[in-house]
């Protein structure tokens, strides 16, 4: 059974148990390996989801940005920003000082075979394992909330630092979700070889995160993240800290052509599936889009509106 066909099956079978039990929580089961396989075809169209998963951010700021800059330069030295953990946790998002949750101890269990295999040893031709892109069939389908969510989890290791990078440079969306206007970012540095990570990087109140903005919107970013600048920047990325995981939140696989140009550099991608909501179609299109990628891993997003019920995630992976 192709990995099409067991996506397939278990969306199928996500959602029988979901009818039969609605207020049940699916616990993360990391034991079922799903291999892509060759011979796929391009994708050609889908319909567009309805809705986003998660609800908006306010349009009030719920962090705040500091930065310092050099007077003989005129670039910045220095940029921190402050996220506001108290309004995270009210939007349903992983904090360390949230308390014990399910949602907490599902992005656990999702995060432990990622983090296994981020730093075993490679072949020469094989791309780093803590290189995570985060992506999705259709717009709406949780993958920002997903990817921040991971971000905050391995954030909370002993052991390892985390960048999150807002890759979906058509739609930018993380800085959005977390209360912060748009600024200078990955785009830029692909467009200004004067421009140094270091320029635009932000660092976070969260000691072990920071954040690399989209950037400014530019009509080449496909082309630009097919570039040997962005593969360079990747590499330098990967190898700069032995311990830091990137987790990459990409555009839409049936949108754009950025997601599966930037897939090309990833060791591990996960596609969210939004329940009750994605059709087979989509996620069959979608796998479609990766083929020959390894590691290409399953999240099943549960959203609930019933009061109480946090997201709940099913999590598979290849």
């Amino acid at each position: 059974m192709s990995i099409i066909e067991k996506a397939a099956s278990r969306i199928d079978q996500q959602r029988q148990n979901a009818a039969a039990t609605p207020a049940a929580v699916i616990v993360a089961d990391p034991q079922e390996p799903i291999t892509p396989d060759a011979g796929y075809v391009p994708l050609r169209s889908a319909e567009h989801a309805a809705a986003p998963a998660t609800p908006a951010v306010a349009a009030t700021p719920t962090a705040t940005t500091t930065e310092a800059t050099s007077a003989a330069s005129g670039r910045y030295s220095t940029r921190r920003i402050e996220l506001d953990l108290a309004r995270m946790r009210e939007l349903g998002m992983v904090t360390a000082a949230g308390g014990r949750t399910n949602l907490l101890e599902e992005f656990r269990i999702i995060k432990r075979p990622l983090l296994k295999r981020a730093f075993i040893e490679r072949g020469p031709k094989d791309n780093p394992g803590n290189l995570i892109m985060v992506t999705s069939s259709l717009p709406g389908e949780g993958k920002t909330y997903s990817a921040i969510n991971l971000a905050m989890s391995i954030a909370m290791e002993l052991d390892h630092t985390v960048l999150l990078v807002d890759a979906d440079v058509a739609r930018p969306s993380v800085l959005r979700t977390l209360g912060l206007p748009a600024q200078r970012g990955l785009m830029d540095i692909l467009l200004d070889d004067k421009l140094d990570l270091a320029d635009v990087m932000l660092r976070t109140n969260v000691d072990t995160l920071s954040i690399l903005p989209a950037g400014t919107s530019t009509p080449r970013a496909t082309e630009l993240l097919a570039s040997s600048t962005m593969t360079a920047m990747v590499h330098e990325l990967a190898h700069r800290y032995p311990d830091r995981v990137i987790i990459f939140d990409s555009p839409p696989l049936m949108l754009t052509s950025e997601s599966r140009v930037l897939a090309s550099h990833m060791g591990q991608i996960i596609v969210v599936v939004e329940a009750q909501t994605t059709t087979q179609h989509a996620v069959k299109e979608a796998l479609q889009q990766l083929e020959g990628m390894a590691n290409v891993n399953l999240l099943y997003n549960k959203t609930r509106d019933i009061p109480g019920i946090e997201e709940t995630y099913d999590y598979h992976y290849g």
